[in-house]
């Protein structure tokens, strides 16, 4: 839980599995602040179901891209577009 993304997606997981949607929802709030496209994913996910609100998910989408905006660079964009080539 100590700043790790994907750790907190996954205690979302596990907390989704238990019924505990509120804590669930907390964890994939956080770490997809922190630009976690799998808890962006699940909080959609469970948008569509009805237990993520609207104002939640759009408060949340836009710290998630918020996130993704910041963790860009030209190198990164290049070393995606060569990854991509190579596969």
């Amino acid at each position: 839980m100590a700043g790790h993304e994907r750790a907190r997606c996954q205690l979302g997981n596990w907390e989704a599995e238990a019924g505990n949607m509120e804590q669930a929802v907390k964890h994939w709030t956080i770490a997809a602040s922190c630009g976690c496209y799998r808890s962006m994913q699940e909080l959609r996910l469970w948008f569509g179901i009805g237990v993520v609100s609207r104002e939640s998910i759009d408060s949340n989408l836009k710290a998630y891209n918020n996130s993704c905006v910041e963790m860009s660079s030209e190198a990164r964009d290049t070393f995606i577009r060569l990854y991509i080539d190579y596969l």
